[in-house]
């Protein structure tokens, strides 16, 4: 991996799963880790300090529900006080299992504002300053859910349809 020494990034959903495996990666290339999710103290400090022993310089833990615009908002305007995100990976995301003609209306809302309006909101929040840098990566995890459908995971595969995120993230200066 290219040594990433000096340059911040913020993966969402990383205390856990997929996102700290991301997070460990850029990690062990050096980059300073902005460690996101929905964690209580314990599992926090669990994130950053296996993040540090992994080779990131700085692991800091930031709190924000991604259902929610403003705390995106707030979220990204701390990291932005940390150094602004010069690589973003929009990793986390939820599901619901049930039948099209079942699934609560609500949960719907929330697949979409995790799986795909929390990316639109964290990219208008950190292009700006990558572009002001001269430098910025943006990686949208998607799924092939999002390729290949799967049985009642409507919301999900509707999120996650990579058609969907491409072009997302284009910086230009």
């Amino acid at each position: 991996m290219t040594d990433l020494s000096g340059r911040l990034a913020l993966v969402t959903g990383s205390v856990q799963g997929i996102g700290l495996a991301i997070a460990r990666a850029l990690a062990g290339a050096g980059a300073r880790i902005a460690v996101h999710g929905l964690a209580d103290a314990a599992q926090a400090e669990a994130a950053c300090t296996a993040l540090r022993q992994a080779g990131a310089p700085e692991a800091r833990f930031f709190p924000g529900d991604l259902r929610a615009p403003d705390q995106i908002a707030a979220l990204m305007a701390e990291v932005a006080g940390w150094g602004g995100a010069d690589i973003l990976v929009n990793n986390a995301g939820i599901q619901h299992t049930a039948p099209l003609a079942d699934m609560p209306r609500e949960r719907w809302d929330t697949i979409l504002a995790v799986n795909l309006s929390a990316a639109f909101h964290t990219m208008q929040a950190a292009l700006p300053g990558m572009a002001a840098r001269g430098y910025g990566r943006v990686i949208n995890i998607a799924s092939v859910h999002g390729l290949v459908a799967s049985v009642e995971k409507a919301p999900y595969v509707a999120a996650k349809h990579p058609r969907g995120r491409r072009g997302f993230g284009r910086c230009h200066r």
